[in-house]
């Protein structure tokens, strides 16, 4: 069979998690189960039908939600703000940084 894992070039970045849905692997050589597969997609492709608000407003939340695992809440806050963006919300500190 060889190895599983040579089709997945990386384990790191963003496209890195498609890439192993697509093969239907996990990082670690073990397929995803179907049930998984089917819910995710199903999931996937109601979002993908999902009227967008807009740009800007996509991108913010994307900042938010992956800057809070890497970024602290104060410098997240001014990042935002110095580039345009609106400051966190209370609802976001509390959801992505309550338990820090």
């Amino acid at each position: 069979m060889g190895d599983i894992n040579s089709n997945l070039e990386t384990t790191t970045g963003a496209d890195a998690i498609d890439t192993a849905i697509a093969a239907g692997i996990d990082f670690d050589g073990s397929p995803i189960p179907p049930e998984k597969l089917e819910l995710y997609h199903s999931v996937m492709g109601l979002e993908a039908g999902r009227q967008r608000s807009g740009v800007s407003n996509t991108m913010r939340s994307r900042i938010v939600r992956i800057g809070a695992k890497h970024i602290p809440q104060a410098e997240l806050d001014q990042k935002l703000v110095q580039a345009g963006f609106a400051p966190l919300k209370e609802k976001e500190i509390a959801f992505f940084y309550s338990g820090k």
